[in-house]
């Protein structure tokens, strides 16, 4: 008689759902200050943040440099601002976009054994578009606590679900989705630029017979990847970031923000917390 094995017998979509989220918050409680220093780094410069409202202006320098300015003026809890709205983005966004995303791949290859890299790009676009649908006040809410200085009287909203109530007073029920075309374009770009970087370079590593098919090749191939992404992805998150994070009326649109960005900071605006999009694109694909 054959023992039993639980590879035998696919996870089902509850099993996939509720594995995803739960890794993927542990995940963020890890890298959580890392987010929200680049979230503070992407956001610095802007005339009209409100960030500083209330307070004199605070410059950040850096990644460590910045986590060391927030714990020295806001305390260490400033760095986990956030994270409840953090925790629930993670567990909705990851649960949809990982749970679904086999079911997705079947449909674009209807059946078929042989998956390509466009079914796969067509499947990650697609359960990331939904993903972000799903996840988007979340992550509204993540990011403007993330931006909102802690220390002082001054702050935007007190608690998570003070957040939504006041985003959705002011702003109406669109403005918990603020900023969703940018983000759904971020992660179209991220999915894209990952996958088919990862693979040309680790099939040019392999041909050109430099490495042999082990994880220093893997290792290479994915901090490439993480590069390349960053490059390419790095000015969408920062406009995404930016666009939520802004006051009503602030930007017309994410365009506006873009053009706003490019006329009164340059270009370099673009890739500011670049370093640690990188980090996050670096260890997605690994």
């Amino acid at each position: 008689m054959v023992g039993f094995r639980a590879g035998d017998v696919p996870p089902t979509a509850t099993v996939k759902f509720i594995g995803a989220g739960t890794a993927a918050c542990i995940a963020d409680l890890f890298t959580f200050p890392l987010d929200t220093a680049k979230v503070r780094l992407q956001i610095q410069g802007e005339t009209k943040s409100p960030v500083n409202t209330g307070h004199g202006p605070v410059k950040y320098r850096g990644v460590f440099g910045t986590i060391s300015t927030m714990v020295r003026v806001e305390g260490p809890r400033s760095l986990y601002s956030g994270l409840v709205a953090g925790l629930q983005r993670q567990m909705s966004f990851a649960s949809v976009r990982i749970g679904l995303y086999d079911s997705v791949k079947q449909f674009y290859t209807k059946g078929s054994d042989h998956v390509g890299i466009g079914s796969r790009l067509m499947a990650g676009c697609t359960t990331g578009a939904m993903a972000v649908a799903v996840a988007q006040p979340t992550d509204v809410v993540k990011v403007r606590f993330q931006a909102q200085i802690s220390a002082g009287a001054n702050k935007r909203y007190h608690g998570t679900m003070d957040a939504y109530r006041t985003i959705a007073k002011e702003e109406g029920f669109r403005g918990l989705w603020k900023g969703t075309g940018p983000n759904i374009t971020r992660n179209a770009i991220v999915n894209c630029t990952e996958l088919v970087t990862y693979d040309l370079l680790k099939d040019a590593l392999l041909k050109s017979s430099l490495m042999t098919d082990d994880l220093p090749c893997h290792f290479t191939s994915a901090f490439g990847a993480g590069f390349c992404t960053t490059v390419i992805a790095s000015p969408v998150d920062v406009v995404k970031t930016r666009y939520m994070n802004s006051a009503p009326g602030q930007y017309s649109s994410a365009l506006n923000c873009a053009v706003a960005m490019l006329t009164k900071e340059g270009p370099k605006a673009f890739y500011k917390g670049s370093a640690l999009f990188t980090h996050y694109s670096f260890t997605v694909v690994i």
